[in-house]
């Protein structure tokens, strides 16, 4: 197992990123603070105050199980906005994005690699991240495969296949790409034949099955996953373990008024975790309240890694 330092990820990423490129934002948008995320409407035309909230976490693993892990927080938003809080199951990361960009999404939580297209495209505004009680956050990218599969080390996955999730998650696809080039002078396609699981649950279902000989994903999902009993530690190896990369998200549409926003940041950092379904599900990842966050600070790294790999943000 390797573990690259923020330090030499960075310095490895920025050998093979094009010259750099000033992060923008959709047409739609504006940013006239220079903070990186769209600014909240002056035109109080543009503004909206819907009567129910809809509220979306990330397409990692089975919406049902979100539902209810999410719903005691949910109860805790309605009453401090005072109006109806909804969980929307979402299947796929585009569709998130796509949702908030089409105004029928209000808060949400977007995966590490989609923040930038959800920045860019969709208004997001992402202001949290979960966090362990000493101010510690993220989760590592791991590449993992089967006892006995032929594969003891990241050359060996040369010629052969390795799964990703999809293109927009950092640890499923963005990262594992730019390192498998940067570090080993592996390119999907030319070195190695990629596929596409979908969801880091599937793919690693998938290497504990043996139906995929190794795969990229986020461990804070194998974590909860082997504490849930879905995969057992004996049926997985780990042969490769990046850098700590900031985890999910929390965040809002840009449109909502600004006095609905900030009470939305109230209620995320006035939540009581303590017996709550919620610390129940991410305490296994040592996560145990929320903190302030920006995107123009922790995103950083993510944004140098989509240089890294070439990646626009198409928002027509």
């Amino acid at each position: 197992m390797k573990t690259l330092t923020i330090t030499t990820a960075l310095a490895a990423l920025m050998l093979v990123a094009p010259a750099h490129a000033e992060f923008m934002l959709g047409d739609r948008y504006v940013d006239n603070d220079g903070d990186l995320i769209a600014d909240i409407p002056t035109d109080p035309s543009e503004l909206i105050d819907p009567g129910t909230l809809i509220f979306a976490y990330t397409p990692v693993e089975d919406p049902a199980v979100y539902a209810e892990v999410w719903q005691g927080f949910l109860d805790h938003v309605a009453e401090a906005t005072g109006k109806n809080v909804q969980f929307f199951p979402v299947q796929s990361n585009a569709a998130q994005i796509e949702a908030m960009r089409a105004g029928r999404l209000h808060i949400a939580g977007f995966n590490t690699g989609s923040n930038p297209l959800a920045v860019a495209c969709a208004g997001y505004r992402p202001f949290a991240m979960m966090a362990g009680n000493d101010g510690s956050f993220g989760y590592e990218m791991e590449i993992l495969t089967y006892p006995d599969s032929g594969i003891s080390e990241i050359e060996d996955i040369r010629g052969g296949e390795l799964a990703f999730t999809s293109e927009t998650s950092n640890s499923g696809f963005k990262a594992p790409s730019a390192i498998l080039q940067s570090e080993f002078g592996m390119a999907a396609g030319d070195d190695f034949t990629p596929v596409f699981s979908g969801a880091h649950d599937s793919s690693i279902l998938g290497v504990a099955n043996q139906d995929y000989p190794a795969a990229a994903i986020a461990n804070s999902v194998l974590a909860r996953m082997i504490d849930r009993d879905v995969v057992s530690e004996d049926q997985l190896v780990s042969i490769y373990q990046s850098q700590t990369f900031p985890t999910t998200s929390y965040g809002v549409a840009h449109n909502l008024t600004p006095e609905l926003q900030e009470t939305i940041q109230e209620a995320f950092f006035s939540y009581d975790w303590e017996g709550s379904p919620l610390a129940e599900e991410f305490n296994r990842n040592g996560e145990e309240q929320f903190i302030p966050i920006t995107f123009q600070n922790e995103w950083s790294v993510i944004r140098a890694i989509d240089e890294a790999n070439g990646v626009t943000y198409d928002c027509n």
